[in-house]
């Protein structure tokens, strides 16, 4: 699990005041890099191999508001993994309140986006940080 902590800008919300619901898939994205730089896997080597991991189903509930200035965590984990593919499962949160829930799936493609296995080194490095 990767646990990232965020200030939310004036930028980050709407005229209510309140995070525009689309920066939160934003704020996924954010965690989902950091957790896969934990790991040792960082997005930049990947594309350098050739290799790509775009996103083609996301999911986000929303519980309650965050607003500008709250200092909030979005907690990463990568919860699911077949031979190529990966799942991450997200939870936003400030001052311990479940803000938001989310999840993203991408699959491991090459150049020309097609799907393709994980190289072996990644799917060991993938298969170790994996949380059900």
């Amino acid at each position: 699990m990767n646990i990232l902590q965020l200030r939310i800008a004036y930028a980050d919300t709407d005229q209510m005041g309140m995070v525009y619901y689309g920066n939160y898939l934003t704020f996924f994205e954010r965690g989902r890099t950091e957790l896969l730089r934990d790991i040792g896997l960082e997005y930049k080597t990947i594309e350098e191999r050739g290799f790509y991991f775009p996103v083609i189903f996301a999911e986000c509930k929303y519980l309650a508001p965050t607003k500008y200035d709250d200092l909030i965590t979005v907690e990463t984990k990568l919860t699911e993994m077949s031979a190529a593919s990966i799942t991450c499962s997200y939870e936003v949160k400030c001052d311990g309140k479940l803000l938001v829930t989310g999840k993203t799936k991408h699959p491991f493609v090459n150049k020309t986006l097609k799907p393709v296995r994980f190289p072996k080194d990644i799917r060991d490095l993938l298969e170790k940080h994996l949380e059900k």
